[in-house]
């Protein structure tokens, strides 16, 4: 009887998390000696699992006499659930006299989800076909969520077929699955025939479409969820439709987002207003990143780190530092990302020593070991500042093998402070050791075999351009003017307001000319064809377009605000300097590397991007 009640009030404390209960019940049991009592020891574990206490469940287990497939499948959950997915995975493997049953090998799939790790999930896929539980579908179940997990959709569509008792969550598994990887119709069709749809199977869907890139996706199916009335008793939803709405840049979108999160009570969850922050940032306004941080109760490294990035993005260095020391002296720890903003940031000020001195005390007094990434943005300071020799060094002798975009950014500091001979060495071994796949790179390589007179490695670069079927995506800028968004593409001719925007940039170049000595840099133009047809592709660049919309149907005064798909080119940013100055209007372009300001004839990445 006495075992009993201490069953009962155990499986409370898991059901209610109530580990402060849970530890004076085990004292309770371990003064009685009747822990080795195998029930009750299983119990103690799941509860400790379910109370996030791994450790203590991982204690009690290892000092369990006799352990049964249950004490598995609890020690086994509660490292899932602690993030210690590699834990559960090398702890059961060296367990070879325990043959799994359906919980446990449940428990092993989970974990190679959580680590992405499809090579373990095939071991543990055969495992189960070869068990006694080969047709258990809460296991199948938990392999469609692996396999989606680790971008294996149709492995996943083969599993799901042999379920015989759909659940709606493996119908939700597998639409994120297709959804993730990018495969829209599919995922469509398939959500499409769900019997069964909760607000957790939109989330999916709309989750998988932002990871994805497909934006506009997301948001179609979004409004489709409004309209179907679907409550939103949980935000995830809408952090996912916050972060289409940033990888976009749709200011105005993102701002009715907001307007949703506050009239349904969420404007006070925490990685809402995390993605809020990130949002607002990355539509270049950080003005409105700041008030969400300062009004946000709570605040977790995320919340900071993505104020500090938004800031180092958009040139604000100075306020980067100061933010990441208010955030220390809050005893909050940096991560990765934060290190990556403030080295960034260092780089646009040309902040050597704090650079240095940040990228050291990543290791020192934090433990973290510096990436790949961040080594380029050491790299990028290093070249800014002129320090070219120790930009080699740094290259040559990091723990990575170095690739294309970070031999690419030592050519780009080469060719910025006149390294001739240099770049040239840097640029043959960039050309014949990779296979560059964006086409800007080419561009460099041209431009640097150029300036060295190297005419006829100025066409092989060229030549395999064509050779290697780089091909560019077609360039399309985007601008909100008056609440609205109007796209223009490279080239276009067919816009109603063709005559007055191209009477504007005629004017605007004449001006240039005459005030600045604007000539049109055609080396950024890599077709064969005249200087006076080069000159017209540049003229017609999708942002010259936005821009010249911008100045005559906005606000006059306003900042223009612009998104482009692709690298602006030399010229282009040139040019976006200099209207600045014309029209004494703050240009801000957000490419698909990093944010310019373009303001009074300067550009806030100081001419190295």
């Amino acid at each position: 009887m006495l075992i009993h009640q201490y069953l009962h009030q155990l499986k409370l404390c898991a059901r209610n998390r109530t580990l402060t209960t849970a530890k004076s019940l085990h004292a309770q049991i371990f003064k009685l000696g009747i822990t080795q009592c195998i029930p009750l020891a299983n119990t103690l574990v799941n509860v400790y699992g379910k109370c996030s206490a791994a450790s203590h469940a991982l204690q009690l287990f290892d000092e369990m006499p006799h352990r049964d497939h249950i004490a598995w499948a609890s020690v086994l959950t509660a490292l899932n659930q602690a993030n210690l997915s590699v834990k559960t995975l090398s702890m059961f493997s060296s367990n070879s006299g325990l043959l799994p049953d359906d919980f446990v090998l449940s428990a092993l799939v989970k974990a190679c989800a959580n680590l992405g790790s499809i090579h373990h999930g095939k071991q543990v896929h055969c495992r189960f076909l070869v068990s006694e539980y080969s047709h258990d579908d809460v296991v199948k179940s938990s392999l469609v969520d692996m396999y989606s997990k680790c971008d294996s959709p149709d492995s996943a569509k083969a599993v799901f077929d042999s379920i015989r008792v759909k659940s709606t969550i493996s119908w939700t598994a597998l639409v994120s699955g297709f959804a993730k990887s990018g495969r829209k119709e599919e995922a469509l069709e398939l959500f499409r025939n769900m019997p069964i749809k909760n607000l957790y199977s939109w989330t999916a869907l709309i989750s998988g479409f932002v990871q994805s890139g497909k934006g506009l996706e997301a948001f179609s199916v979004f409004t489709e969820m409004r309209r179907e009335s679907v409550d939103i008793l949980d935000p995830l939803v809408l952090s996912s439709i916050v972060g289409a709405c940033a990888n976009m840049a749709a200011s105005i979108a993102g701002r009715q987002v907001h307007g949703l999160v506050i009239s349904l009570g969420f404007d006070s969850c925490l990685f809402i207003s995390n993605a809020l922050i990130d949002m607002y940032a990355k539509c270049s306004d950080v003005i409105a990143a700041k008030d969400i941080f300062s009004r946000m109760r709570h605040r977790d490294v995320v919340s900071w780190t993505s104020l500090i990035v938004g800031m180092a993005q958009h040139g604000q260095a100075e306020k980067a530092l100061a933010l990441y020391s208010d955030m220390v002296s809050h005893g909050v720890k940096p991560n990765e990302v934060t290190f990556v903003g403030l080295i960034y940031a260092c780089s646009h000020v040309g902040f050597v020593a704090k650079g240095r001195e940040l990228f050291q005390s990543m290791r020192e007094e934090y433990g973290i070991r510096p990436s790949l990434q961040h080594y380029t943005c050491l790299l990028d300071l290093l070249g800014r500042s002129g320090l070219i020799d120790e930009a080699e060094k740094l290259i040559r002798t990091m723990p990575f093998p170095p690739d294309e975009p970070t031999w690419a950014a030592l050519l780009s500091a080469c060719k910025r402070q006149g390294k001739g001979q240099m770049g040239v060495r840097i640029a043959d071994h960039l050309l014949s050791c990779f296979k560059p796949r964006d086409p800007s790179t080419y561009i460099l390589l041209s431009n640097v075999y150029a300036s060295a007179s190297l005419w006829g490695k100025v066409s092989e670069a060229r030549r395999k351009l064509g050779d290697m079927e780089v091909r560019k995506d077609p360039g399309y800028s985007s601008v909100e003017v008056r609440k609205e968004t109007e796209v223009f593409y490279a080239g276009e001719t067919s816009h109603p307001l063709k005559e007055e925007i191209f009477g504007l940039l005629k004017k605007l170049e004449e001006d240039m000319r005459r005030r600045n000595g604007y000539v049109p840099d055609t080396s950024w133009i890599l077709h064969d064809m005249d200087e006076q047809e080069k000159e017209k592709l540049l003229f017609w660049h999708s942002e010259r377009s936005a821009v010249a919309y911008a100045l005559l149907k906005g606000v006059p005064g306003s900042p223009i605000r612009i998104v482009k798909n692709l690298r602006v080119c030399g010229d282009c940013h040139v040019v976006m300097k200099h209207i600045s100055e014309i029209t004494e209007r703050e240009i801000i372009v957000r490419d698909a590397t990093r944010y310019h300001h373009f303001k009074g004839g300067k550009c806030s990445c100081n001419d190295f991007w």
